[in-house]
């Protein structure tokens, strides 16, 4: 090691201390994430193939939900895919579906300790996909440890619509009119059918690549949401990137809608 990536490698390592000092006392208990950046990044390093940055970008998911664990968040969503991605050029679609299930695979085995949940309209993916992801997620059922979300196919609108469909579909099974719904009808009422239901609203959405926008991410639960934005692309996302969320997120006011 050259003694420029020493001393390098040392300022690095005081400034990561220094944020978990900065970042002590208030810390979110649900943290919400878009991985965005994956093709751009793959195109500036010089790959031909921009799978190969969402490859990249997929072992990086581990050590970003081990740096959560440690800062005691409770629940992460992560946003893999969404639905207007399933309308890119089917070999692209296919190799991140492909990608998608090993990350789940590796995220559901039992030395990680995290309870998975799929989110997502997963009738619009291939069925075996849906199948394999519906598998991985049963394998860490009762699970006692962080709470993990893999947003599959997921679109905001497409979440509040399924969760009126469910809520339709509850009571009129249980022979409530149209009419009794509408006058009993409230918030609280689509939460729970929201694919988090149970859940507690994220508290922080970070997104990776410079875009300032939520692109439909979690339409509903975001309501009193933190947000946090950072110009570096999901595969170059680095701890000290993360401390620097936590940081900002300490110091913020939240007023929740008061």
């Amino acid at each position: 090691m050259s003694v420029r990536s020493f001393l390098s490698d040392v300022v690095y390592s005081a400034y990561g201390r220094r944020l978990i000092q900065q970042a002590k006392g208030r810390h979110p208990r649900h943290i919400a994430i878009m991985l965005d950046g994956n093709r751009r990044w793959a195109r500036e390093v010089g790959f031909i193939d921009v799978s190969d940055g969402h490859r990249v970008g997929a072992k990086k998911i581990a050590d970003f939900l081990s740096w959560c664990r440690e800062a005691e968040v409770e629940v992460v969503t992560m946003w893999l895919l969404s639905t207007d991605n399933l309308n890119r050029a089917s070999e692209e679609v296919e190799a991140l579906l492909e990608i998608i299930v090993g990350v789940v695979d590796e995220l559901a085995r039992p030395e990680t300790g995290w309870q998975l949940r799929i989110v997502g309209a997963l009738d619009l993916l291939p069925g075996e996909i849906a199948t394999q992801l519906t598998a991985a997620e049963k394998r860490t059922e009762g699970r006692i440890g962080m709470e993990v979300n893999v947003a599959v196919g997921y679109g905001g609108r497409q979440e509040i619509a399924d969760a009126v469909k469910k809520l339709l579909q509850q009571q009129a099974d249980e022979g409530t009119s149209i009419q009794e719904l509408a006058k009993i009808l409230d918030v609280d009422h689509i939460s729970e059918h929201l694919y988090t239901s149970g859940q507690p609203d994220p508290d922080l959405i970070i997104r990776t690549s410079g875009e300032q926008r939520l692109s439909g991410f979690l339409l509903w639960q975001s309501a009193h949401s933190e947000f946090w934005f950072t110009e570096a692309y999901w595969p170059a996302f680095r701890r000290v990137d993360f401390l620097r969320a936590m940081r900002d997120y300490a110091v913020r006011h939240r007023r929740l809608g008061r």
